[in-house]
């Protein structure tokens, strides 16, 4: 089989090698105050086995920079997180064009209405089209967003990989509690090129896989090595350090995980927050033993 192995964390790896104390800026910061070390960790991911590196383009946005006075430097981070994933990238694989959410990650509610998203998403999407291969929609929680998402990120004219994340406890479902089926098929129907589900529970992602299955499109996930999502997370502007990392999620027992997606259909696999290069390079490591050719 053919698998596309993408990255682990890129936000999470960014900031703990940084070393800082967190702000609200979240890896933006760490990526102004550091510059190279981007570069050097999508290196890292290249050798660990991945072939695509997910820019840090993720909490780039104009709604996250304006709350710190910097709305200005809008397009010169977004072109500093594109070109250090490109420098990685040159000969080694493809760069994927990450947009997080708008407001918030894993609140919905706060999600703008779709004829104010849709255009600021338009504005990413076209801004980073000609230094990435794929636009990749992270994160999604809800219909709402995800409509609002695939329409902004069409305007690249790139391939459009839409990504959500799923309830906890129950993959089926989505954080807003809609179901997975459902805005899968949204996105299918709207013209995205393939779906996936991240930044949940590795234990999750079997139900929202077996979702997204009948959509016939290309599909996969990568989860996270969180606890659980904690009430200092779910506030306005939290820092990175408002979650706990599992102690149970080594490269061992998440590789293990993401193995058995394989056996759901997936054939695009990765990691997420609190998973690194050791996670990348097991999962590269045990796709190979088992005959698999990584893509």
């Amino acid at each position: 089989m053919k698998v596309t192995l993408l990255d682990g964390g890129i936000g999470h790896e960014l900031v703990k090698r940084a070393g800082d104390s967190p702000t609200p800026l979240w890896s933006t910061q760490a990526m102004m105050d550091n510059p190279g070390l981007l570069e050097a960790i999508h290196r890292d991911y290249f050798d660990a086995g991945a072939t695509i590196a997910t820019a840090n383009t993720y909490a780039v946005l104009r709604d996250r920079l304006v709350k710190d006075g910097i709305e200005d430097r809008f397009a010169s981070l977004q072109s500093a997180a594109l070109a250090e994933a490109r420098a990685a990238a040159r000969g080694r694989g493809r760069v994927a064009g990450a947009i997080g959410p708008l407001v918030a990650t894993y609140r919905p509610e706060t999600h703008p209405p779709h004829t104010q998203a849709v255009p600021q998403y338009a504005e990413v999407a076209r801004l980073m089209a000609d230094r990435v291969d794929l636009i990749l929609c992270e994160t999604v929680a809800s219909l709402t967003h995800a409509r609002a998402i695939l329409k902004g990120a069409l305007a690249a004219g790139k391939p459009v990989w839409v990504s959500f994340t799923v309830d906890d406890e129950d993959g089926s479902r989505l954080r807003s509690g809609e179901r997975v089926a459902e805005a899968a098929r949204a996105v299918a129907d709207g013209g995205a090129d393939a779906i996936l589900a991240n930044c949940a529970a590795p234990e999750a992602m079997p139900a929202a896989l077996d979702a997204i299955a009948p959509t016939g499109l290309p599909y996969g996930a990568y989860g996270n090595a969180f606890t659980r999502l904690t009430k200092d997370f779910l506030r306005d502007a939290p820092t990175a350090d408002s979650q706990t990392p599992r102690r149970d999620m080594g490269p061992d027992t998440y590789a293990g995980h993401a193995l058995s997606w394989l056996d759901h259909g997936a054939t695009i696999l990765g990691g997420c927050c609190e998973t690194g290069p050791a996670h990348i390079a097991e999962i590269a490591r045990r796709l190979r033993a088992a005959g698999h050719q990584i893509v």
